[in-house]
């Protein structure tokens, strides 16, 4: 019988082939430890002949050191300062450097620091006291872009003499209020980041022209940006903008103005949700629409106050004000002739929602008057808007 089952043709059976002995996490946390000191081992190497190149390039009259790029950790060389004492601009981008150290404090000419596309970002990326150092006081350009900042460093506020800010393409999730400190700010460079809303304090800086916040996930523009009288180019494309804010038409020298890439409406939308104003609010209505005289010591510091916040209502047959109590009406604007914008409008009530509902005229028409006078205004302000 067995002779026959073989010659029926049955297939002996196969042994399964072993399985290799499998990896414990003993092992594999060897091997990581293993990569981690070669690369460690590759870092010391090449700051060792950093270090050996540098010495033997020393120069008390260079101006300008530039590192080529190579696998370092940081920090920079404790002699670079005494190898260049003169030193203005420093470019170690690219160098892999992850701590910047001391060494940078010993650079009293120091105006210029690019160190893009490394490894910057952990705990004591920056030296301490940078803001009261010497570099502290002369830096001018600083160039942080490409690297692993989840946040602007704190030390970067203390800047006070600093022109040019660039941090694109970290892992920036806000914008700190005490940007406002640097004062002397006339570049601002943040696109690239996780971005979601822009602080008010953005608006004081009064020498701000370029700011760059493209390619994050911003949804709205604080009307205070319209304060930024020395703006000449706004980019904001590859956002999650529907509107802008009415103000941006305040922006007289903007010269460049970029949206592309937003979730812009396409059709005029209306938002009539309306919360009735208070007392409050409708007798200091009363006292700003009638002007009814009256001097700070007739009434409590508060109201005071409260009276000085009232805004205008931008529908030039009102004349009316609100405080707390508004109606948001996204009005469309064209631009150039080319394009359209959505502005948001504040109006003190639902009324005022038709400029023309007492007039003749049927509403259509006299919006599209609006529409037209807006453009023009905004055709003399924005000479170059870029929809796409």
């Amino acid at each position: 019988m067995a002779a026959a089952a073989a010659a029926g043709g049955a297939a002996p059976e196969q042994e399964p082939e072993p399985e290799p002995p499998r990896r414990g996490p003993a092992e594999d946390e060897e091997e990581e430890e293993e990569e981690e000191a070669v690369v460690e081992a590759e870092a010391v190497e090449a700051e060792a002949e950093l270090s050996a190149e540098l010495s033997a390039r020393r120069s008390a009259e260079a101006r300008r050191l530039v590192l080529s790029p190579r696998r370092l950790s940081g920090p920079l060389p404790a002699g670079l300062s005494q190898w260049f004492p003169a030193l203005e601009v420093l470019d170690v981008s690219g160098t892999g450097l992850a701590v910047l150290g001391e060494e940078l404090l010993a650079l009293p000419r120091l105006h210029t620091l690019l160190a893009k596309n490394n490894r910057l970002g952990g705990p004591g990326s920056l030296p301490k006291g940078l803001g009261q150092a010497p570099p502290g006081r002369s830096l001018r350009v600083l160039n942080l872009s490409g690297n692993r900042f989840a946040e602007v460093p704190p030390a970067l506020l203390g800047l006070r003499g600093l022109q040019s800010l660039s941090l694109g393409g970290n892992r920036l999730h806000g914008i700190p209020p005490d940007i406002q400190e640097l004062r002397s700010l006339e570049f601002l460079y943040l696109g690239g980041n996780f971005i979601t809303s822009i602080p008010p304090e953005l608006a004081n800086l009064p020498s701000l022209s370029y700011l760059v916040l493209c390619d994050n996930k911003i949804q709205s523009i604080p009307p205070q940006l319209a304060q930024l009288h020395s703006l000449r180019s706004l980019s904001l494309h590859n956002n999650l903008l529907t509107y802008l804010p009415r103000e941006i038409l305040n922006l007289v020298h903007l010269e460049e103005l970029s949206l592309r890439g937003n979730p812009l409406v396409v059709r005029f939308v209306r938002d009539l949700t309306y919360n009735p104003p208070s007392l409050q609010e409708l007798a200091g209505r009363t006292v700003k629409t009638r002007n009814v005289p009256y001097a700070p010591s007739d009434l409590p510091e508060n109201l005071v106050r409260y009276l000085s916040l009232a805004s205008n209502c931008p529908n030039p047959k009102c004349g009316g004000v609100y405080f707390d109590s508004c109606v948001r009406q996204i009005k469309f604007v064209d631009f150039c002739g080319k394009y359209r914008l959505p502005l948001m409008h504040y109006l003190c009530s639902p009324e005022c929602s038709s400029p023309c509902s007492s007039a003749s005229q049927s509403s259509t028409s006299q919006s599209e008057s609006d529409s037209e006078d807006e453009a023009s205004v905004a055709a003399r302000r924005m000479q170059k808007v870029l929809l796409g």
